[in-house]
């Protein structure tokens, strides 16, 4: 008996434990901005923003901007490739793809597709495809934008959308009831579990994500099953980024990049 309550009492002791860790982020450096959106950086030391609706690369020399009144408001940005920068007007149903100048190589209005499509996800996929949530038939598909190709690949979702992210070969989402899951490029759906509450999200790979809940930042690890508040200076803020160790966070005043290494 005396055993089992001393395991007891190991086992809550290790839940409160999990539950209490803090990550300390390591300031780097802070960038005045004023814009509207800030959309993070790519592996050669620029960063992007949205200001306008004007879509923005920034360095240290020089700024490059691309506008499109025609296609009203920018919905999404995927920064995956910076050689190839997805632009999605979801108003008009349309992709705009971009090089690393911002010139524009493609244009994909979905409404000509001979396969009816009525896009609300996009994002970048492997071999020069587009992930195309189909809101016609609530299916996920893939586009290849070379050979002008749709293929649906998913069974229908159940459940609407409410936040997503994607990289070249799989496709992350969360439901309406806050349920996370993936789909490969081969139409594999998982069902990872269901995400605590949360006002902004970033999804880093298929077991981490952290989010935002007034004000204080968690990560949240599947596999450790563990969840670690991130400390970082501001008490506000309006977005944040992660990618490759970085942490940014984006405020009125500006942008503070913290350096963190996620356990």
């Amino acid at each position: 008996m005396k055993k089992v309550i001393l395991l007891l009492f190991i086992a809550s002791f290790s839940v409160i434990f999990s539950q209490n860790q803090k990550l300390t982020a390591i300031k780097i450096d802070s960038i005045r901005f004023d814009g509207d959106a800030f959309l993070g950086y790519d592996s050669f030391g620029f960063y992007y923003t949205i200001h306008n609706n004007v879509f923005s690369k920034i360095g240290t020399r020089n700024t490059l901007e691309y506008k499109n009144i025609s296609l009203g408001r920018i919905t999404k940005i995927d920064l995956h490739n910076p050689l190839k920068i997805v632009l999605f007007y979801e108003n008009f149903n349309t992709v705009i793809i971009l090089d690393n100048q911002l010139n524009e190589t493609q244009k994909i209005n979905f409404s000509e597709n001979t396969i009816p499509i009525v896009a609300t996800a996009i994002g970048i996929a492997a071999l020069n495809q587009l992930w195309v949530y189909n809101s016609m038939n609530q299916q996920l598909g893939l586009y290849d934008y070379l050979n002008k190709d749709y293929k649906t690949i998913s069974v229908p979702f159940t459940e609407s959308i409410k936040n997503y992210a994607s990289d070249f070969n799989i496709f992350y989402w969360m439901d309406g009831k806050n349920n996370w899951y993936t789909c490969d490029i081969f139409g594999r759906i998982a069902n990872k579990e269901k995400v605590s509450d949360f006002d902004s999200i970033e999804i880093i790979n298929e077991n981490q994500i952290i989010y935002s809940k007034n004000g204080i930042l968690i990560l949240q690890d599947l596999e450790k099953n563990q969840k670690t508040e991130i400390e970082i200076s501001e008490k506000s803020f309006k977005k944040f980024y992660y990618k490759d160790q970085i942490l940014s966070i984006f405020t009125a005043e500006g942008i503070t990049n913290y350096k963190i290494i996620l356990p």
